[in-house]
């Protein structure tokens, strides 16, 4: 099913880089570095740097959401545990 997805889109890909050949010149200004790249190589490489970006933005707030998961459940079981030995739950905030 991957396949059938990515078929198409890496064929744009494809066609696009074939497409756009001209040149461009990229220079870092106070440092005086320039690189001379296809267009659609620095367009392509800005795509991708802008996907790890986010990807790493999404990476991180889903570790923050699985830490808090993970806290919650072991809250849940320290409290069935005391629940079943008969010991009374705590009341207040969790620590």
């Amino acid at each position: 099913m991957r396949l059938v997805i990515a078929a198409p889109f890496l064929l744009l890909l494809v066609l696009f880089a074939l497409s756009n050949t001209a040149s461009v010149s990229f220079s870092l200004w106070p440092t005086g570095l320039a690189v001379k790249l296809p267009v659609s190589l620095a367009v392509l490489a800005g795509m991708a740097v802008a996907f790890l970006a986010g990807a790493l933005l999404v990476w991180s707030e889903t570790l923050r959401q699985r830490r808090r998961a993970r806290r919650a459940e072991a809250r849940v079981q320290l409290l069935e545990a005391r629940l079943s030995a008969g010991t009374p739950a705590p009341i207040g905030p969790p620590k």
